[in-house]
């Protein structure tokens, strides 16, 4: 079913690969199978600090700085489909500068996958909290590089 892309696979391609899928059943499989590729996040970040408030399972979410201005984005969860969604959000977020990262339109993302109409209500809202927590991490990295630079 899925065939063997970087990791994360690129906004595009999961959005192929939904495509190419009869139904959600299959497009849950994927995620699910996006989610065992997810490398774990190192115990010590599994911490109060890290967590991703207002998801009903438990969410790490840690933002770091990679090169000049590009960030990376790393997550884990107890829960193999929102460690599938952790994919589709590393897909849109990961290696982006924090600017980019407040560039992303998640909703619109969300929606041409489907998410937003497949997903339960706690599992959508939990989604948007990742997402919030990503934009308030790129907000944090591009004030205190600002700070720096002054």
């Amino acid at each position: 079913m899925m065939t063997k892309m970087s990791f994360p696979p690129s906004v595009d391609e999961i959005l192929e690969e939904f495509s190419e899928m009869e139904d959600w059943e299959e497009r849950y499989e994927y995620l699910i199978e996006l989610g065992r590729e997810l490398p774990r996040l190192e115990a010590g970040l599994m911490c109060e600090a890290n967590l991703v408030h207002g998801c009903m399972s438990t969410v790490w979410l840690v933002i770091e700085t990679v090169d000049r201005g590009t960030l990376q984005v790393r997550a884990d969860s107890d829960s193999l489909i929102v460690k599938g969604l952790i994919v589709v959000l590393l897909s849109a977020y990961d290696q982006k500068s924090s600017q980019d990262m407040l560039e992303v339109d998640a909703e619109s993302l969300f929606e041409k996958l489907g998410l937003s109409q497949h997903l339960s209500a706690n599992r959508r809202n939990g989604l948007f909290s990742m997402v919030q927590r990503v934009r308030a991490l790129a907000v944090q990295h591009a004030a205190s590089n600002e700070t720096k630079s002054q």
